[in-house]
C-alpha cells in the first residue's frame, strides 16, 4: 500500500525539496532544521517571522509524521516543497503524505491537542489543507519574503 522510497533532495535560492522522507520525529527534527538553515541563508527574514514560518512547517511536518500513517502496515514518506516567486516576494510551502490525518476537534471541550493546524493558519499569509484518498497535502504561502 505505501512504498517507501529513497529521498530526493534539492536546495537552491528559489527551491526546497525534500521527497521521500521517513514519517518520523527524526526526521522531522532534521527537515526542520535543514529548511531554518535555507531560510537564513537566501532571504530577509527577522527573527520572528523566520521562527514563524520554521514552527508553521514543524507542524505541517509533526502532524504528518504522527497521523497520517497510524492506521498503515508500513511506515509512510513525508514531501516537503519550498519554493519562492521572487518577482511576487512569495513563499509557498507543501507538505505532502499519502496517509490520513486524524479528523479536527471540533467538540468545544478543552484541548489538549490539536493546536498545530490553528498555529499553520494563524503563521501564514494564506493556508489551506487538501484531504483526499491519496493522502493529506498542506500549502502554506507567505508574502512579503525578499531575497538576500
Amino acid at each position: 500500500m505505501i512504498d517507501s522510497m529513497p529521498p530526493a533532495e534539492v536546495a537552491n535560492a528559489e527551491r526546497f525539496e525534500r521527497f521521500g522522507l521517513e514519517a518520523d520525529a527524526m526526521t522531522v527534527a532534521q527537515i526542520r532544521h535543514e529548511f531554518a538553515l535555507w531560510l537564513q541563508r537566501f532571504f530577509d527574514l527577522d527573527a520572528v517571522r523566520c521562527s514563524d514560518i520554521v514552527l508553521a512547517i514543524n507542524e505541517a511536518l509533526a502532524n504528518s509524521a504522527e497521523f497520517a500513517y497510524l492506521l498503515a502496515e508500513r511506515p509512510g514518506t513525508i514531501d516537503l516543497q519550498g519554493i519562492f516567486e521572487p518577482t511576487e516576494q512569495k513563499l509557498t510551502v507543501l507538505v505532502s503524505d499519502r496517509g490520513t490525518w486524524r479528523p479536527p476537534q471540533t467538540d468545544p471541550a478543552p484541548r489538549t491537542r490539536g493546536r498545530g493546524i490553528p498555529l499553520m493558519e494563524a503563521l501564514s499569509d494564506e493556508y489551506e489543507i487538501d484531504r483526499s484518498d491519496d493522502g493529506t497535502r498542506v500549502r502554506m504561502v507567505w508574502h512579503g519574503v525578499g531575497r538576500r
